[in-house]
């Protein structure tokens, strides 16, 4: 046994014994892998007799390893307290990757150690009345254990439910009343059909973590379904939703600014730019310095404060409303079909919370209650969501923004109060949001001295200015929020969910459970083409 197989039996002891495999074994554990779910299974479980070559995993197959970290963190799964771009003082450089102080060792042998150091089966748990459970192993989910220790497990009932909600509902409050005015009043009964497909894909994400143990994250879903493709796919959009959302908080924090201070404006060069120009040059350049952080525990405590942010501002909408009795007309359009798939997009951004669903999951000290944390954070979304819907469509009518701040007169109080908390609260979660973007490019390097303090700088800082670059060329919230909604948020929360359960349960669903899934994914494709096409058509056209 080589020496770096001696050191992993020590790290994992004798009950992960079976776990690790010799190259052949590896070799056999991928032949397994592809072959998960096939009904064309033998009795005895052989495996197929076709090698696979290394070009059949043309990227390392742990890839994204930081993901799971990275997402706790921005859901504030794991406590405060993780220290980013640490120096390592002794040796004149950092590293960029998670660190805890008890596994954290100082020297040049954990650095110089292959990347993936760790082989782990994924075992199907069977129902106990089935006599011949089957299993499989896959080496899908390898990191180092040195590098990305697992996150603390034990979140309670409610510290789960927070989690969850304050996932769900976020910035996507704000646009409910436009998506009202775009699809009209009986638009709200597809907000309502949607959050009870949201919800139930989520539970099928349940389903599959749950026969499947080993699984902890999206991405270990998607390759233990479709192999290395269905993890690097499901990652990769993830990631530009996150990204894209990383747009809509510059331009969010422009467009709110330029509502307080319309007349502001300023010139460069010779070359005049205008207040949205220089309110989102302004809104990137405060973000700047939060990504550079190496710790970000402070930002994780103010991100715990989305859930309070949302009421806050929903409860300035209804002052404003009712107290104050401010506003137009209510709007009177009962179902406006041309732009009925543009509301479906936005509602579609404020549903899909599942890039982090199996991480809340596994982080539960009694995961068999998280279709009740589902419950409960949708329930409570569902509510925000609908009273702002009907505030606002109500208050504003059909002079409604695509951001129901825009409309609330500055000189209020409660409006102040709304649109600053607008602007605060994108700047303290933009770094959160960027951070796993930025692990898994930094993950990328070729060696362990590229993963460094000057490195993680770089990445954040190209991250953060092209993100810019995007929101000065899209200024328009709305649209791009409904294309986010139609063709990410569409493929993260009803397409991807239902394909890998599917393919993971393949052969043991009733004829219900595949119709279900079938349908949902067609609602979903058919959602997406639409309300891309419409989002599309109206940001070409400079509609916002």
């Amino acid at each position: 046994m080589r020496r770096g197989e001696m050191k992993l039996d020590e790290d994992l002891g004798p009950d992960r014994e079976d776990d690790f495999q010799t190259d052949d074994e590896e070799n056999q554990a991928h032949r397994d892998f592809e072959h998960l779910g096939d009904d064309s299974e033998s009795e005895n479980n052989s495996p197929p007799s076709t090698n696979l070559s290394d070009d059949d995993f043309p990227i390392n197959p742990s890839w994204p390893q930081s993901y799971r970290q990275s997402m706790d963190l921005l859901t504030s799964v794991t406590p405060p307290g993780v220290t980013f771009l640490r120096r390592n003082a002794s040796k004149g450089r950092s590293d960029s990757f998670f660190k805890r102080p008890e596994t954290w060792q100082d020297d040049d042998s954990s650095l110089s150690k292959p990347f993936v150091s760790e082989t782990i089966s994924f075992k199907e748990v069977e129902p106990t009345s089935k006599p011949h459970a089957q299993s499989f192993v896959s080496s899908c989910s390898r990191f180092s254990t040195l590098e990305l220790p697992p996150p603390k497990q034990g979140c309670s009932f409610a510290q789960s439910v927070i989690n969850g909600t304050n996932m769900l509902c976020g910035i996507g409050i704000l646009t409910i009343p436009y998506a009202v005015k775009q699809g009209g009043w009986m638009s709200l009964i597809i907000l309502v059909i949607f959050s009870i497909i949201c919800c139930y894909t989520g539970i099928l994400l349940k389903k599959c973590l749950e026969n499947y143990p080993a699984l902890k994250t999206f991405p270990d879903i998607g390759q233990a379904a479709f192999g290395i493709a269905g993890r690097v796919c499901i990652a990769i959009t993830l990631y530009l939703e996150l990204y894209a959302s990383c747009v809509e908080y510059i331009t969010l924090m422009s467009d709110n600014l330029s509502s307080l201070f319309p007349n502001a404006s300023a010139r460069f060069g010779g070359i005049d730019i205008g207040t949205h120009q220089t309110f989102a040059i302004t809104a990137a350049i405060l973000i700047l310095p939060t990504v550079w952080l190496k710790n970000l525990s402070l930002l994780s405590y103010v991100s715990v404060g989305g859930i309070i942010s949302t009421i806050l501002v929903t409860v300035c909408l209804f002052w404003v409303g009712i107290i104050d009795q401010v506003g137009y007309k209510p709007g009177a359009k009962i179902l406006d079909l041309a732009n009925l798939s543009v509301s479906v997009g936005l509602y579609g951004f404020g549903f899909a919370g599942h890039a982090v669903f199996p991480n809340i999951y596994s982080s539960m000290k009694e995961p068999a209650k998280f279709h009740l944390v589902l419950y409960v954070s949708f329930a409570f979304c569902i509510f925000m969501y609908m009273g702002v819907a009907i505030v606002g469509y109500s208050t504003f009518g059909d002079a409604i923004e695509s951001q129901f701040t825009l409309n609330m007169p500055k000189e209020l109080y409660a409006s102040k109060i709304a649109t600053w908390t607008t602007v605060v609260t994108p700047l303290a979660k933009y770094a959160l949001t960027i951070l796993p973007i930025a692990l898994s490019i930094e993950e990328l390097a070729p060696t362990p001295a590229l993963r460094c303090h000057a490195t993680s700088v770089v990445v954040r800082s190209i991250l953060v200015i092209s993100s810019l670059v995007v929101a000065l060329s899209v200024p328009y919230f709305g649209s791009l929020m409904a294309l986010i909604g139609s063709f990410m948020s569409m493929l993260v929360a009803l397409i991807y969910p239902c394909a890998c359960y599917l393919k993971l349960h393949s052969g043991r669903l009733s004829k219900m459970q595949k119709t279900n899934c079938i349908l949902i994914i067609i609602v979903g494709v058919v959602c997406g083409c639409a309300g891309t096409y419409s989002a599309m058509s109206k940001i070409i056209g400079g509609e916002g």
